[in-house]
């Protein structure tokens, strides 16, 4: 099957959309996923971010079947910057066709946009399809990290 694969723009809202919902059946978190839903609003001024990545990989009749999401880290220790990739999915029934790896090929070239040296992901231990999808495409891996979340309230 042939894919295209694509940047969201502030003009496709739907596929952002179609991207959550990918996200939610691809980690098991439909309920969490629908709970707070944004606006068209919200998913427009995200989406205006330059610093917000959101690709998909879509079939032939426009349906979403995969993607990601990231953002770019301007850094101060030098001109350049990072990329954090955040989520990435793909539906079960179209895992193992090379989607993953194309999107972060395709983020690969985006990064080479903003000039950043960098494509930085962490993945639980637990994923094995992430872990190892991960380890092929990385140059380094660190084994012994922990994060933390630090609550704004």
């Amino acid at each position: 099957m042939v894919y295209v694969y694509k940047r969201v723009n502030i003009l496709d809202i739907d596929s952002l959309k179609q991207l959550r919902q990918v996200f939610a059946v691809a980690f098991e978190e439909v309920g969490d996923w629908n709970v707070n839903k944004p606006s068209d609003t919200y998913l427009s001024k995200v989406l205006a971010d330059k610093n917000y990545i959101a690709l998909v990989a879509k079939k032939e009749d426009g349906g979403v079947v995969g993607g990601l999401t990231a953002h770019v880290l301007p850094k101060i220790d030098g001109e350049y910057s990072e990329i954090y990739l955040y989520d990435l999915a793909v539906l079960n029934e179209y895992r193992r066709q090379g989607i993953a790896t194309q999107l972060i090929t395709e983020l690969k070239n985006f990064a080479k946009t903003y000039g950043a040296h960098t494509i930085f992901v962490q993945a639980d231990n637990e994923d094995v399809g992430a872990v190892a999808l991960y380890t092929k495409l990385s140059s380094s891996v660190e084994s012994e990290i922990t994060n933390f979340d630090i609550a704004v309230q």
